[in-house]
């Protein structure tokens, strides 16, 4: 978390990303623009690691601050479009469209050019998000960023253990104590700080990878289910389809349609 704005290009790469309450999977070509002091992480899945891969990450990034043309360019009646992106970006925006291609572009000129050249560049990469009626936000209008930053490390350190954990069940003495703190504070700390309960953010992150499996592989959904982290098939299919609005196999049908 950090006061410069982010955007984002994943030229290649897949994985969970995290924008404030927001858990969704990514993968390459997504394009994404993270507001001022809202919580982001993106963790690429395992095998992009792997020694013998060849196929690894690669990522375009330009940080700005939100007056980076001065205090009162925002204000002139012409940037009305991009001052209005910048305030739905406290929230996170999913680029998508004719944008998220011709903005990717641009990210990747930023690499080339030098002096006013990147400002000019910059600006029309933010006239380009903020005429693209697909975009959507990602975190909820609710979520507010903490800005402690000990809470922060802490938050990151709950995150990590999950990714790794998920798949098996976690007690809440044992998350708890990866936080640092009792179990009954735990739950305080943990919905004040994203709003949503842990049971929640454990739920949505095993969704999450079953979306990825089902897009990714062929596996029978009874094996998808255990290897996602449920215990059963019917809470499986239940939640999938709260945090989705799909069952899993109309999800997969469109992704292979």
């Amino acid at each position: 978390m950090h006061a410069e704005l982010e955007l984002i290009h994943i030229k290649n790469g897949a994985g969970t990303q995290f924008i404030g309450d927001s858990i969704t999977p990514f993968q390459s070509g997504d394009v994404v623009l993270v507001g001022p002091n809202l919580p982001h992480y993106w963790k690429f899945d395992d095998h992009f690691f792997e020694e013998e891969l060849r196929n690894t990450t690669d990522v375009r990034v330009a940080h700005f601050n939100e007056n980076f043309l001065g205090g009162q360019f925002l204000q002139l009646p012409e940037n009305n479009g991009i001052r209005n992106l910048l305030e739905k970006s406290r929230r996170g925006l999913q680029v998508q469209g004719n944008a998220r291609g011709e903005v990717a572009a641009i990210l990747e000129k930023l690499l080339t050019v030098e002096g006013s050249q990147r400002i000019i560049l910059m600006l029309e990469a933010l006239a380009i998000v903020a005429e693209e009626k697909e975009c959507f936000q990602l975190s909820s209008i609710g979520f507010k960023p903490d800005g402690v930053t000990t809470d922060n490390e802490r938050i990151q350190a709950i995150f990590d253990y999950t990714i790794k954990n998920f798949k098996r069940k976690i007690k809440l003495e044992e998350i708890a104590d990866v936080a640092n703190i009792s179990p009954n504070s735990f739950c305080r700390f943990f919905k004040s700080r994203t709003r949503k309960t842990y049971s929640q953010f454990l739920i949505e992150l095993r969704v999450g990878h079953a979306c990825k499996l089902l897009i990714e592989t062929n596996q029978c959904l009874k094996r998808l289910c255990f290897e996602s982290g449920f215990n059963n098939f019917t809470s499986f299919h239940k939640y999938f389809k709260i945090i989705t609005g799909k069952s899993p196999m109309m999800y997969q049908r469109e992704f292979t349609a």
